[in-house]
């Protein structure tokens, strides 16, 4: 039977005035790449967050395989910001063993293979890297968890298509068929080869949400298209 690694309820978060997220209602299966897509603003930073039990939401609920926001939860997720949280002077070794201390899931082996295959030295300061190699030793470490949800929250802004190209394999090839991908973005056409399933998302609720494929089947357009369709013809966006 397949299990629901994340699921939403009447969702809703406020920033003073600003309401992020407006009594959103989600839920998402294991083993898919979901990409979760709407314009800047639209409350998918936000979602990431409380997913990660890093904000706690102003009402509603939302659970991670069945289970509420705790630090049980917070094991099972593996959590990639829009902003790197990193010391631009750790050695990528000290990295390493930062997410070894914090992540019993964590295989530092396959982090290092990974980092080997990229000819990133272990003794290197990551903010000796390119931006582009920077954004890759991030990614390689978020997804060297064994973990049952992962949330990616811009992993290929700024970086040029080499680097995206790179990053998508690396996600494909390295998480286990019974976790779940979630990936923020607005670079559609770059991503939607990889994606499963998708999430339509503004102002703060659900839109439209389905199988990428099933999309193309249906309406004969991409991702990208239907996108671009959909959200011009919102106010706001």
């Amino acid at each position: 039977m397949e299990q629901t690694v994340l699921e939403a309820r009447g969702l809703t978060m406020r920033y003073h005035k600003t309401l992020a997220l407006d009594g959103l209602d989600l839920a998402l299966p294991q083993g898919k790449i979901v990409g979760l897509l709407g314009p800047n603003g639209s409350g998918k930073t936000t979602l990431m967050k409380l997913t990660a039990g890093l904000l706690t939401p102003t009402g509603g609920e939302i659970q991670v395989c069945g289970q509420k926001i705790s630090p049980v939860t917070k094991a099972l997720v593996s959590y990639l910001p829009d902003k790197s949280y990193f010391s631009s002077k750790q050695k990528i070794s000290q990295l390493l063993d930062t997410f070894q201390d914090f992540y019993p899931d964590f295989d530092r082996e396959r982090a290092e293979n990974m980092l080997g295959a990229l000819n990133i030295s272990l003794d290197a300061r990551l903010g000796s890297l390119s931006k582009g190699n920077q954004e890759k030793v991030q990614l390689v470490v978020v997804m060297s968890r064994r973990a049952r949800l992962y949330l990616l929250d811009e992993p290929i802004g700024g970086v040029d298509p080499a680097a995206r190209d790179y990053i998508l394999n690396t996600i494909i090839t390295n998480y286990d068929p019974q976790a779940t991908v979630v990936i923020s973005t607005h670079l559609i056409g770059d991503v939607e080869r990889v994606l499963d399933e998708f999430v339509f998302i503004n102002q703060g609720k659900v839109l439209r949400q389905g199988a990428a494929d099933q999309v193309r089947e249906e309406t004969g357009k991409s991702l990208d298209e239907l996108f671009r369709e959909v959200f011009k013809c919102l106010p706001n966006c």
